[in-house]
């Protein structure tokens, strides 16, 4: 992957997924996430060419620089964009496509029960929202949300909104699998909430038996 032409494209990234981005010389200069990416780019280079041990010391002083960890040997496609850039940690075997999105706090890292690949898989087009993890070798397909503090441990097909801890799917293909009030696909931070929703429909009841009671109570009198 070319650095120049790297960082045409992440800036261009930016600028589409920032609205409060400034100009394309201003991200340049003082994104955390792009320049952490852009090292990363050179740390890949050298671990797959010349030295893993200088790679991995490389790696380190751009953690310590940005606050953003990515293994050299990760493997990382076009228009990566990292958002608010700190706390993310990208463990060795992780694959991540194009045009994918992910905020501070993201963790896409290991159960420490695995050997070989024993990172995620992250398709094509995928946010991934603040402070969630993506834990194993396991794949998160093309086009899909995971919602902010989700911990995902099993696969995700594409088109799926996902959230909670363990993470489960609420959209798919457009379809909401569980009602939400808000549309995630605009309103990121309005993800539906099913224990919220459980929580609702268990005081509804109550008050359906309550009032129930009640009525049989005056029935007696």
């Amino acid at each position: 992957m070319n650095l120049f032409s790297t960082m045409a494209e992440d800036v261009r990234s930016v600028k589409k997924n920032d609205p409060a981005a400034p100009s394309a010389f201003l991200i340049w200069l003082i994104y955390p996430g792009l320049h952490a990416r852009w090292c990363h780019v050179i740390e890949h280079w050298i671990w797959n060419h010349w030295s893993h041990g200088f790679a991995r010391w490389l790696a380190q002083w751009t953690r310590n620089r940005t606050g953003v960890e990515i293994h050299p040997a990760a493997v990382i496609g076009h228009r990566f964009f990292i958002d608010h850039a700190m706390g993310v940690i990208i463990g060795e075997t992780t694959t991540i496509g194009d045009d994918v999105v992910l905020y501070q706090g993201v963790t896409l890292g290991g159960t420490g029960k695995e050997t070989g690949k024993r990172h995620p898989t992250i398709g094509n087009n995928v946010m991934v929202g603040v402070g969630a993890s993506v834990l194993g070798n396991i794949t998160v397909g093309d086009n899909s949300k995971v919602g902010g503090g989700a911990v995902v441990v099993r696969d995700v097909p594409p088109n799926c909104t996902v959230i909670g801890v363990p993470g489960h799917i609420v959209v798919r293909d457009g379809k909401r699998v569980q009602e939400e009030k808000e549309d995630a696909a605009i309103h990121r931070e309005c993800l539906p909430d099913p224990t919220q929703e459980e929580i609702n429909h268990l005081h509804q009841e109550i008050q359906d038996l309550t009032a129930r009671i009640d009525g049989m109570e005056h029935q007696q009198r």
